[in-house]
């Protein structure tokens, strides 16, 4: 199994998203986001995840060459149609005016609609607060999970996350999906041929399982029941109400290659804490996260990914011969 450096990890991303029809100017940003979900040792949402992308641009279900469009919708307030796009270049083309927005305003929103899946969002909101920001990144995907007492899809996993700046630590990134699990992890444990743990997801009619092959048959379940259902909601409303993007339950599906672009929605809201009054606020959350982990087993969320990080830059990732002679065959 060969070791690859983060810099070729982005160079076979790169590669591959060119080789199965994207522009550079396109693929740099998602191969970006790749290169740092390997760093931080998610695989299923890095390379893994990189050949349904590649698939994606040769069917048509994203756009490779799709040129986003920004536009000024209010004093603080962006929209981009990523015109079927990818959702990172899409968002790069805001980026700088979104900060800066915020900045001058306190508080500004980017509202991206007719876009693809925006992989993991905690990627977007790690950026903003390493500009000093606190952000929360909402979006919508195409229908996985049945809504508490269901059975058939209608949300997607919608994730959401909040990014805040820490005193001479890495941000402070909370992630998470408003499912039990993500699909990709029920697709690779039918693969292994082993059992899914228990409240990951339901059968066709609707009853738990931890079977990986009836799980595919039938839905990935809300994250907390009910709970889960109020969170797919939330982002619904903000990541596809507000932008005009497809409800998750009208999106065609990330998850083959049949239909057309899925044209869901990302929402983004940027906090100044020194336009609010709150200069310091990186060491009053050092301090505050101090307090949470003292004397504990607790720990800071997304601080093992920091660590992965760390390792990963020193050492280099794994990565399966398999995996890297599929990707190394979109490059030709």
């Amino acid at each position: 199994m060969p070791t690859l450096t983060l810099d070729q990890v982005h160079e076979l991303a790169l590669g591959a998203l060119i080789g199965a029809g994207a522009l550079a100017s396109n693929a740099r940003p998602v191969a970006d986001s790749v290169r740092d979900a390997e760093a931080e040792g998610l695989r299923n949402v890095g390379l893994g995840y990189l050949p349904i992308y590649c698939d994606h641009l040769r069917c048509g279900k994203v756009d490779g060459w799709a040129k986003p469009i920004l536009r000024r919708q209010a004093p603080a307030v962006l929209a981009v149609d990523a015109a079927h796009g990818f959702c990172h270049p899409a968002y790069e083309l805001a980026e700088r005016e979104l900060i800066a927005l915020s900045g001058e305003f306190g508080i500004a929103c980017l509202s991206i609609s007719r876009s693809y899946s925006a992989g993991v969002v905690g990627w977007f909101v790690d950026r903003l607060a390493r500009q000093g920001l606190v952000s929360l990144a909402f979006a919508n995907s195409s229908a996985l999970v049945a809504p508490w007492g269901g059975s058939r899809p209608f949300f997607g996993t919608n994730p959401i996350a909040l990014g805040a700046p820490r005193e001479r630590q890495p941000p402070l990134v909370i992630d998470m999906s408003s499912s039990a699990t993500a699909r990709i992890n029920v697709i690779e444990a039918a693969k292994s041929g082993g059992p899914i743990p228990a409240g990951w997801a339901l059968d066709r009619q609707g009853k738990p399982t931890t079977d990986p092959q009836a799980a595919l048959e039938g839905t990935v379940s809300p994250l907390g029941g009910y709970k889960g259902t109020g969170l797919a909601l939330i982002v619904e409303v903000l990541a596809a109400g507000l932008t005009g993007a497809q409800w998750a339950h009208q999106a065609d599906s990330f998850t083959d290659n049949t239909g057309g672009p899925p044209s869901v929605g990302q929402l983004f809201i940027a906090l100044s804490p020194a336009r609010l009054g709150m200069p310091k606020l990186g060491q009053r959350i050092e301090a505050m996260l101090a307090a949470m982990v003292a004397g504990s087993d607790a720990r800071v969320p997304g601080d093992r990914r920091h660590t992965a990080r760390a390792r990963a830059e020193r050492e280099g990732v794994d990565v399966p011969d398999a995996l890297l002679a599929t990707l190394n065959a979109y490059r030709q």
